[in-house]
Parts: C-alpha cells; sequence; structure tokens
C-alpha cells in the first residue's frame, strides 16, 4: 500500500536497501518522447554513495535499466520500468541491531505498524530507496524538456547545522564544483572542516536543502486539495529523514507584515511582473510563473558510533551503536532527490493543467 505517488505522472518505487534491486513504475508518460538510460543516469550518477569522503562508503553503480515502455528510442506511453541493482550489500554490519531498535530511526516505528522489519540498512525505509525516485525524476526531466522548454529545476543546500550559506555570496556555477552541492564557496570550506570533524567522532548533523523551479508556467495547481504547494510539500516530506518544508518564505512569513509579505505587482512587456517573491512562486495553489521556490530541513542521520539508550524487542533496556557505512549528513545526497520530487509533481501538474483546459491559461492579462 502507499507506495505511489502523482495523479496523472504516477511514480510507484519498490524495492529495500539490501534487496537484489530497486526501482520504480512510472506511468502516464506522454508518447513520443526521446529517452536513453545514459539520460537517467547522470541524475543518478550525483545522488549515487561513496563519491566523497563526506557520504557513505558503500560502492554502487546505481547503473539504470529501462525494461519497459520505450521503443527505438522513444517512449511508447505504456508504463517505464526502471530496475537498479543493489551490487554492494553489507548485510553482516546489521548483525548486532537485529533484536534492538536504533533511536531517532523508524525500525520502532515499523514494527509497531507491521510486527515485523528488516534491520538490513532499514529496509524501505532506507536513503536508499531515493535512487528510484531520482531515476523517475529523469524521466519527468525528459519530458519538461520536450513540453517547456528552457524550464530549469536546481537544487542546493543552504545550510548544515548551524552554519548557513551568505546569499550575497551566492555563484550558481559553484554548485557543482564543490561535494555539498551549495553556491556558497567559503561556506563548502567551512562545512567540510566541520563535519570532518563529525565524520571521525562517528557523529552527523541535519542539514537543509532548498529547490528552485525557474520557467515553470503560471496556472499550474488548482484550489485548495490539488494545490501546487501541497503537493510539492508532500513530495518533499516523504523524502526519508525530512522533518520540515517551507514554500517561499515559509516559517519566516509569520514574522514579517503584510506591507513585506506582499510581492507587489506591475505589467511588464511579456505579462505581470512582481516585485519580490515571498510567496515562492505560488499564490492560492497556483504558480505565478515566478521562481517556485521550496525548501526542505533533513534530520541528522540516526546511525552513529555514540552509545544510545534503547530498549530491545522484548522490551528489555539496551545500549545500541551502530556500525556500518553511513552519510555523516545525508542532506547532502537529498539534493537530487529534492530536484526529482521538483520535476515529478511540476511535470504531474503541468499534465492535470493541459488535461483541464489545454495548452494555454484559461484568462489573459492587458
Amino acid at each position: 500500500m502507499m507506495n505511489s505517488f502523482g495523479h496523472i505522472f504516477r511514480v510507484t518505487t519498490w524495492g529495500e536497501s539490501h534487496g537484489p534491486a530497486l526501482g520504480a513504475t512510472v506511468d502516464g508518460v506522454p508518447p513520443g518522447v526521446a529517452l536513453a538510460p545514459e539520460m537517467l543516469q547522470h541524475w543518478l550518477d550525483r545522488r549515487k554513495p561513496g563519491q566523497s569522503k563526506y557520504t557513505t562508503q558503500r560502492r554502487e553503480a546505481d547503473e539504470v535499466r529501462i525494461l519497459s515502455g520505450v521503443y527505438e528510442g522513444q517512449t511508447t506511453g505504456t508504463p517505464i520500468q526502471l530496475m537498479i541493482e543493489n551490487t554492494d550489500q553489507r548485510s553482516k554490519d546489521y548483525g548486532d541491531i537485529v533484536e534492538k531498535f536504533r533511536p531517532g530511526h523508524a525500525d520502532i516505528s515499523y514494527w509497531l505498524k507491521y510486527g515485523i522489519r528488516d534491520p538490513r540498512g532499514g529496509g524501505r525505509s532506507s536513503a536508499r530507496e531515493t535512487a528510484a525516485r531520482v531515476a523517475a525524476g529523469g524521466v519527468a526531466r525528459e519530458v519538461l524538456k520536450a513540453l517547456v522548454p528552457g524550464i530549469e529545476i536546481r537544487g542546493y543546500m543552504t545550510r548544515m547545522g548551524v552554519h548557513e550559506i551568505d546569499r550575497a555570496r551566492i555563484d550558481w556555477d559553484e554548485i557543482e564544483r564543490n561535494p555539498f552541492w551549495t553556491p556558497d564557496a567559503k561556506a563548502a570550506e567551512t562545512w567540510a572542516t566541520y563535519l570532518d570533524g563529525l565524520r571521525k567522532s562517528g557523529s552527523s548533523v541535519g542539514a537543509v536543502v532548498e529547490v528552485v523551479v525557474r520557467g515553470a508556467p503560471a496556472g499550474l495547481g488548482a484550489p485548495i486539495y490539488a494545490k501546487l504547494d501541497t503537493d510539492l510539500a508532500a513530495a518533499m516530506m516523504s523524502i526519508n529523514a525530512v522533518k520540515g518544508v517551507e514554500i517561499g518564505e515559509g516559517m519566516n512569513a509569520a514574522m514579517l507584515t503584510g506591507e513585506v509579505n506582499a510581492d507587489e505587482i506591475a505589467m511588464g512587456p511579456d505579462g505581470p511582473e512582481f516585485s519580490s517573491n515571498h510567496a515562492g512562486g505560488i499564490l492560492g495553489g497556483i504558480s505565478t510563473g515566478q521562481d517556485v521556490v521550496v525548501r526542505f530541513a533533513v534530520k541528522p542521520t540516526s546511525s552513529i558510533l555514540t552509545p544510545r539508550k534503547t530498549i530491545t524487542k522484548a522490551g528489555e533496556p539496551a545500549e545500541i551503536v551502530t556500525k556500518g557505512r553511513h552519510d555523516p549528513c545525508v542532506g547532502i545526497r537529498a539534493v537530487p532527490v529534492g530536484e526529482a520530487m521538483a520535476a515529478c509533481v511540476i511535470l504531474d501538474h503541468l499534465l492535470l493543467h493541459r488535461a483541464q483546459v489545454g495548452d494555454g491559461p484559461c484568462g489573459r492579462i492587458g
């Protein structure tokens, strides 16, 4: 149950962290869109583990295979089956926690719900599941490229623990130059030293990731139950370890006055123009044509070497130390996952919009 998301563009993920493979079934893709494994592989390569000392040292090629839905390099309109094999599982690393619950982890909630759990990396609760989402997001990007040329989806880290970027130093080209996907080179240097210390001590830290969609057309989303920001928030909140989501100003809007928060409007040569973007590109659940801005907070990885008090499945008190290969800051590899989820949601709402009102907006200004 409940392993699918989306309305028209619908994604179902499957598989576990230490199973033979994982993947996604992607339905609702229009026919005739160019698609090949290498188009998806680029995005998976950004997410895969073991690329720096700041992420888990599990070595996975994350090579994606397209099993259906594509013929002679084009989508057929039928379900696309994507598969990624697991090749570097070390299930023995979890032998000591079979009878214990990791504090801060989904171990105990899975047990309370199902009466059974997969302790090998957390099973479905593992961030390994997000590889399937990134593959599906790659499909969404190719469809968006065909339907909305010029649309851009970019994610980056803005905070690691108490250390935040300086937005006055933002350089978009810097995002691809450092292992933290951050546009602030100085922040990247600070984070490197900070995280190195945490990594060596066996601890972990949280992060904030921001995703911006540029070039999304106005009119995506619908009032009340199909709001664009509702689905974006749900998509980001569904990512493993995410504990909070904001659109635009988010929680900060509670500290602003109406005069400051309102994005004033003027008529420009190509349509309405806004003086600011406190709304994050969405008003009343519908996109305005401005940048769509969403950010989410990722909690610290719960698998740490510091002894923590817990209980066993029998309810007895115990102490636990989690060994194995884990991300000291899971927010790093959450960046391409956030991008993928944004791509899936934007495409889904674009297809919903086209189904209801056609290729253009219902109204005109000017």
